[in-house]
């Protein structure tokens, strides 16, 4: 069994390696977008508390951090929490909520956020999330604001119909207070009004979602219109380094012609 064990690894590793070699040198995103998606599903097929998956997919995401900035890819974003989950059980939603913070608190001290100065912000309604969960989001915020290497998203209590809605809100207050006229709205002033304003690439080159759905379910509708989207059969606690890459030289294979 273990001679067994070893075997496989070392075919991973190798496998691993040669993917590696693979996608360092081709053109690589910029901007990545991921829909963590699998977690219940994961514990459930265990037979565990749904909270044990949601806490194991939390904890990759720390790899994922280390192995994009590997890759050196610029922004990532995260779709971890929409405004539709927030339909699930109350005991769910906490236990969540719970997590979220606790990974949060864990940004302040992590080194690498630090060692390549990413700036992290959280994107979506933030005043439906849990007063304790919006302080520790501001103290995050305010602790690498001045970074500007890298940028790290985590859409917390996120739709995309919200977010356009939110910026079209703010649009229409602008009009109605005469600082901008209608004639004057374009594309780049509606984007200029989006979560996602405050970064210098919004949309997203490449989005993965896991656990084998083929749909966006509503993340980042406006940004994504271009983005080239891959569809993973795993389960987000399950995502290991060799699926990024994968995604990673699908994306490197593809011609993006942007409608030319």
């Amino acid at each position: 069994m273990l001679k067994s064990l070893l075997s496989f690894l070392g075919v991973y590793k190798a496998y691993e390696k040669w993917l590696w070699y693979q996608v360092k040198s081709g053109l690589k995103p910029e901007h990545i977008a991921i829909i963590l998606d699998g977690n219940r599903r994961w514990a459930w097929e265990r037979l565990l508390d749904s909270w044990v998956g949601h806490h194991r997919g939390a904890e990759k995401i720390r790899g994922l951090l280390g192995w994009c900035l590997d890759l050196d890819v610029k922004s990532i974003t995260l779709y971890a929490f929409s405004t539709e989950n927030f339909q699930r059980t109350q005991g769910e939603v906490d236990g969540i909520m719970k997590i979220v913070q606790e990974k949060l608190l864990e940004i302040l001290e992590e080194e690498q956020i630090h060692r390549h100065k990413v700036r992290v912000k959280v994107i979506g309604r933030s005043g439906l999330l849990p007063k304790s969960v919006r302080e520790t989001v501001k103290k995050v915020e305010e602790a690498t604001k001045d970074y500007d290497e890298h940028f790290l998203n985590v859409a917390l209590a996120y739709g995309g119909r919200a977010e356009i809605v939110d910026a079209t809100r703010k649009i229409a207050k602008k009009v109605q207070k005469g600082k901008l006229r209608p004639e004057g709205i374009n594309e780049r002033v509606f984007e200029s009004h989006l979560y996602t304003a405050y970064m210098p690439n919004q949309d997203p080159d490449l989005v993965i979602r896991t656990s084998g759905e083929e749909r966006l379910s509503g993340f980042l509708l406006w940004q994504c219109a271009y983005s080239e989207l891959c569809f993973l059969d795993v389960y987000w606690p399950d995502f290991r380094r060799i699926d990024l890459l994968r995604a990673v030289r699908t994306y490197q294979m593809r011609k993006r012609r942007f409608g030319v």
